[in-house]
């Protein structure tokens, strides 16, 4: 037994990528302050800014760095991480009514500079998300076969222009994952996962948290503003910059960003991703 999963939840875990199904982190009232919080975050934007542009906020907002340090959360990530491990990621990924945009299939640990890939991803629903208002979508099982190739790709609706590669994986093998207001899902950083289009009326709205093993080191090279926090135990190896805990609520955090994605080909190349 772990301190929230059954050996049930974290076997199914190791050998599907994904967890959903658990208890409500935040209750109602709870969910509602935390998009009250959202929508105070969202004054800070800049002109043709949007809620994607909160990334890594949780270093200038304590509103933010709370949530990423909430009890509940931390042991779910102790139960699949291990008792070392940091946070050091968050991204806010809203999808309007109406919204065209989708996420193509993908990795995560295809466009960061971590290795080894020891990273769990916890994503907070700050609303209802179902089918109806283009949920999370991911393949069982597919973090097993390690990395995939991807290629870059402009025509497409997604907000990604590096994907996998088609005809690697059974698309209709697809499991979406729905959460309830409050819930939260967990997945592994191999797990390859995307989202289609939102056609509903209802807004979706969810704040992804990425949590590292403190044995995973990162190039700073890629990624030179690249900050952790200790979750929980003690981390022997530091390998990474520790950040400062913000003393701001609300805070914006400006700088800039890199990851694989980002930084195009020279940094695939690097890393091994592409020869």
């Amino acid at each position: 037994m772990g301190k929230r999963l059954t050996e049930q939840q974290r076997k199914f875990y190791e050998e599907k990528g994904y967890l959903i199904g658990l208890p409500p982190v935040f209750d109602a009232g709870q969910v509602k302050d935390l998009n009250e919080g959202l929508s105070e975050l969202m004054k800070l934007l800049h002109p043709g800014e949007d809620a994607k542009d909160i990334r890594e906020w949780h270093e200038s907002s304590r509103f933010l760095y709370d949530i990423c340090m909430n009890g509940t959360i931390l042991d779910y990530v102790e139960d699949i991480l291990g008792p070392d491990f940091y946070l050091w990621g968050s991204n806010f990924f809203i999808k309007p009514p109406r919204s065209s945009s989708t996420v193509g299939w993908h990795q995560d640990t295809y466009y960061w500079p971590l290795e080894p890939k020891i990273s769990a991803t916890v994503w907070v629903a700050f609303e209802d998300v179902d089918e109806a208002n283009a949920a999370m979508q991911v393949i069982p099982g597919s973090h097993r076969a390690g990395l995939l190739k991807h290629s870059r790709s402009s025509g497409t609706d997604s907000v990604l222009t590096l994907e996998c590669e088609q005809g690697q994986f059974r698309e209709d093998s697809a499991v979406s994952l729905n959460l309830r207001a409050g819930q939260v899902s967990l997945h592994d950083d191999k797990l390859v996962h995307g989202s289609p289009a939102n056609n509903s009326s209802r807004r979706r709205a969810g704040l992804t948290i990425r949590y590292s093993s403190t044995v995973v080191k990162c190039d700073l090279a890629v990624n030179p503003y690249f900050t952790t926090y200790l979750c929980r135990g003690v981390d022997t190896y530091l390998h990474n910059p520790a950040g400062k805990v913000p003393s701001s609520r609300f805070g914006r955090l400006d700088r800039e960003h890199k990851s694989v994605e980002e930084a195009g080909p020279e940094a695939e190349k690097k890393l091994g991703r592409i020869k």
